[in-house]
């Protein structure tokens, strides 16, 4: 399907296309391709003789057992942490109420605001549309400088994390089904899967979901409650490789053997210089609905979402030439779309973003400046084939930039990205990590991946040791995407934003087409 431009006075946004589950990530391809296949498999062996459990449940399972890694996973922590603190209750304490389906329901029913709830609540709170966004509150002293590692870890509410999300709604039936056969069948394994059990009894709760469920013929076991014996511990920050890797006599773990390794190769930390360090835009003259202030975030959260788009606007504005268009991909609520948009009226900018509520809050400030040089899509990014300029992505997660990257390549058009998320990065069938034939050369799959988890402990609430390494590990990688790009006919830069305390993700990649 190609893209097809929207007329400025008839702005609006398109439905998103469905993802392609064999050209996105491992977590993508397990719940919407290899769970469905195996349940329906599991279900045909039921009929003649006891099944064997499908490999893809035993690994949901041992995923529902990992702590939750979102976006603001520190804030999260902390508010867990905080909420903790106030109750007098101890994370393992904490844990033990979250397994209770007792407690759970009262805590949904009756905003119970323990910290055993706080990720259940956080879910449904995403659920609901609030027309008064909370006022923003400093966290006590003691729980603003906790330690990263001394932070509770996330727990699952649902398959991905804290939200109920597409994901929750594809393995719904297939749960089911496979739940139903354990139940007849082989009552005596239901015991191996009590965090799929707890799921199962969690996404009961969500607003609709028992109605929706009912129309398409499933009915609600009720299940024992079950004991789980996952310890949910946070990840191991420390240096020493998992047994896996320790089974590989070619691999080199941690983050300073594998900088070492490359460091001989004659690759080390290098950024480029910043051209204007000082350049900021006039946020006191422009229009109230250009600023992220309009986002109704706090004033210091608000002020270092101004300097991150102070260095991707000033990159922009130095390679747009008048008439080129502009997408702005993974946009979001529009911050660097609207400001580029109102600073360049000369040219078109297109923000694309899948989620329907960041476009509609995109549309309604772009609409009170009366722009008309902005358009909207709601679609996944793989799916925009039109042709542009300037590719833009602040703060793009994990392979987002990659495929951020690519599409500009493909369309020959310079690139400004600032990425984010390091540790979501894995091989998928698009991108193979290293990329550049130089990282390739020198690093195998997993000691990239070193630099990658290493290079998302870069918050300020981490020891300086720890994050100077984590810079260097975020230079590294975006290194090695620079590499790749220049390969294929571009001269790239990696540069650091000013001042680098505008965010733990303060890295932009800079591309032109030779």
């Amino acid at each position: 399907m190609r893209w097809r431009p929207l007329s400025p006075t008839h702005s609006r946004t398109l439905p998103a296309w469905p993802r392609l589950c064999d050209q996105v990530s491992q977590w993508t391809r397990l719940c919407e391709l290899t769970i469905p296949l195996a349940v329906e498999n599991f279900l045909k062996e039921a009929f003649d003789q006891p099944p064997t459990i499908p490999a893809a449940i035993l690994e949901l399972e041992k995923k529902l057992s990992e702590p939750v890694r979102v976006h603001n996973d520190d804030k999260l922590r902390r508010q867990k942490l905080k909420q903790q603190k106030a109750a007098g209750v101890g994370p393992s304490l904490a844990k033990e109420r979250t397994q209770s389906k007792d407690h759970r329901q009262e805590a949904s029913e009756e905003g119970d605001s323990s910290s055993a709830s706080l990720e259940l609540r956080l879910a449904f709170s995403k659920l609901t549309i609030h027309k008064e966004p909370a006022s923003a509150n400093r966290e006590p002293s003691h729980v603003r400088k906790a330690k990263a590692s001394d932070l509770p870890p996330l727990d699952h509410v649902f398959a991905e994390g804290l939200y109920f999300t597409l994901a929750d709604i594809v393995l719904l039936p297939c749960i089911h089904h496979f739940l139903v056969i354990i139940c007849r069948k082989l009552s005596g394994k239901l015991v191996e899967f009590p965090l799929l059990a707890a799921w199962y009894q969690r996404i009961q709760e969500v607003p609709r979901v028992q109605t929706a469920a009912s129309q398409c013929g499933i009915q609600f076991l009720r299940l024992p409650e079950l004991e789980t014996t996952s310890s949910q511990q946070p990840p191991n920050l420390d240096e020493t490789p998992c047994a896996e890797e320790q089974n590989d006599p070619s691999f080199i773990g941690g983050p300073r053997p594998t900088m070492t390794k490359l460091m001989e190769k004659g690759i080390e930390v290098m950024f480029s210089p910043h051209p204007c360090p000082t350049w900021t835009l006039d946020w006191d003259i422009l229009p109230a609905a250009v600023s992220p202030k309009e986002g109704k975030m706090s004033s210091d959260r608000a002020l270092r979402k101004q300097q991150q788009l102070n260095n991707l606007v000033y990159m922009v504005t130095n390679q747009a030439k008048p008439g080129d268009r502009i997408v702005d991909f993974c946009s979001g609520g529009g911050h660097v779309g609207i400001v580029l948009a109102h600073m360049m009226p000369s040219c078109q900018v297109i923000l694309i973003e899948n989620k329907e509520l960041s476009l509609i809050r995109a549309k309604k400030r772009s609409d009170e400046l009366g722009l008309s040089n902005i358009w909207f899509i709601q679609a996944n990014m793989e799916y925009f084939t039109g042709m542009f300029n300037i590719g833009v992505a602040l703060h793009a997660c994990g392979v987002a930039t990659d495929m951020v990257i690519e599409h500009c390549l493909k369309t020959r058009a310079s690139f400004v990205t600032c990425p984010c998320c390091y540790g979501f990065i894995q091989n998928t069938s698009k991108f193979n990590f290293p990329k550049s034939e130089q990282f390739k050369k020198t690093l195998s799959y997993k000691e990239h991946m070193i630099l990658c988890r290493f290079a998302d402990q870069t918050a300020v609430q981490l020891p300086p040791q720890r994050r100077l390494i984590g810079k260097q590990c975020m230079c590294l990688v975006d290194l090695d995407r620079a590499r790749a790009a220049e390969e294929r006919g571009y001269s790239v830069q990696v540069i650091s934003m000013e001042p680098e305390s505008c965010s733990p993700k303060n890295n932009m990649i800079v591309g032109v087409p030779v």
